[in-house]
């Protein structure tokens, strides 16, 4: 019998890059446009499995109520998993996700989000289709020659390095885990936040999102940086304090913000707000800045990395089935690196 798995939060997208891959999968698969919560959950019953995104509630009811179902896998077609109760999932319900779909998706996105800010060419764009060929306000700075700072040395932060390194730019780096073989075939350098914070023209976040690392960026942070520094955010919304954040635009300590993602972003992104007011008012202010520029977390939407995320997704689910090993399951017994680098489960 075919396994019936309930797909949420699915877009047209979705649909598609998963039909083009369920045909080698014995799988039945319902897609629901709704995001999971607590009143979605109670509609399972009939399913053996659950695939989520980025936005959906898989909270302690939700866990109850799947157990109760007798659901015990719960794949995720994202990287991040801070949108689910992880500690409540530990031995009730094995928790999968896709570790790396693209990094050159999100690499190359957060390169544009930084090239379309310094060149302001999305306003260039406006301008010329009114017929203003004025390029007053549009100065710029050669990114040739200047510090970039990532933050988060994984595959996407290795993929922006290699690109930032094109322009001529300098690099510096913070992990938690450095690799300095990776520094020194690269010609990067590994710092501190503080040395990182104080040398960088352009800082891009690509690390998790824990305890450490929530509201990394905050009015703290943000006043030992350089005056005019550009931030780039293609990673987690929450390690930004955006109300810090506008405070330092505001001052003009911050030059520009180029944000994929948003720490309140679960009710507007991925959806069509354009005939109705925006009720949150932290999000409308950034909206009002000229030198932020905001894309609705999609970064990984490339046409390699969503055949990825369904491929693998669907390859999850599959292992679980079939009781084969599962790379891709986050652990609740050690961090995300530790259980990477061990390559097996530690219970």
């Amino acid at each position: 019998m075919k396994k019936r798995i309930a797909f949420f939060d699915t877009k047209p997208y979705d649909k598609k890059s998963f039909d083009q891959y369920l045909g080698n999968y014995d799988f039945e698969v319902t897609y629901f446009e709704a995001k999971l919560t607590e009143k979605m959950a109670v509609a399972l019953h009939d399913f053996d499995a659950v695939c989520a995104f980025v936005n959906d509630e898989i909270t302690d009811k939700v866990i109850d109520t799947l157990e109760g179902f007798g659901i015990k896998i719960l794949a995720l077609r994202c990287a991040g998993y801070n949108n689910v109760d992880i500690k409540s999932a530990y031995k009730r319900l094995t928790v999968v996700r896709v570790p790396a779909y693209s990094p050159y998706a999100v690499a190359e996105h957060t390169v544009a989000l930084l090239l379309t800010l310094n060149r302001k060419t999305h306003k260039a764009f406006s301008r010329t289709r009114d017929g203003n060929f004025s390029i007053n306000g549009f100065v710029g700075f050669d990114m040739h020659g200047k510090t970039a700072g990532v933050v988060g040395t994984g595959k996407i932060g290795q993929a922006l390095i290699s690109i930032l390194q094109g322009f001529g730019m300098r690099v510096i780096a913070y992990d938690k885990f450095p690799n300095e073989e990776y520094a020194k075939q690269t010609g990067i350098t590994f710092v501190d936040m503080d040395t990182l914070y104080k040398e960088s023209d352009v800082i891009s976040l690509h690390c998790p999102l824990n305890d450490e690392t929530t509201h990394m960026i905050n009015n703290d942070s943000i006043s030992t940086m350089k005056d005019g520094v550009i931030i780039l955010n293609t990673g987690r919304g929450k390690l930004i304090n955006t109300k810090d954040l506008i405070d330092g635009l505001k001052s003009g300590k911050i030059g520009g913000a180029g944000l994929d993602v948003y720490e309140e972003e679960d009710k507007y992104f991925f959806e069509d707000f354009s005939g109705e007011l925006i009720t949150d008012d932290v999000l409308a202010r950034l909206l009002t800045f000229p030198n932020v520029l905001i894309t609705s977390h999609q970064a990984f939407l490339t046409k390699e990395a969503l055949g990825n995320i369904a491929e693998v997704t669907l390859n999850n689910i599959r292992e679980y089935f079939e009781g084969g090993y599962l790379p891709n399951e986050i652990c609740y017994q050690c961090d995300d690196v530790c259980s990477k680098k061990l390559n097996k489960r530690c219970f």
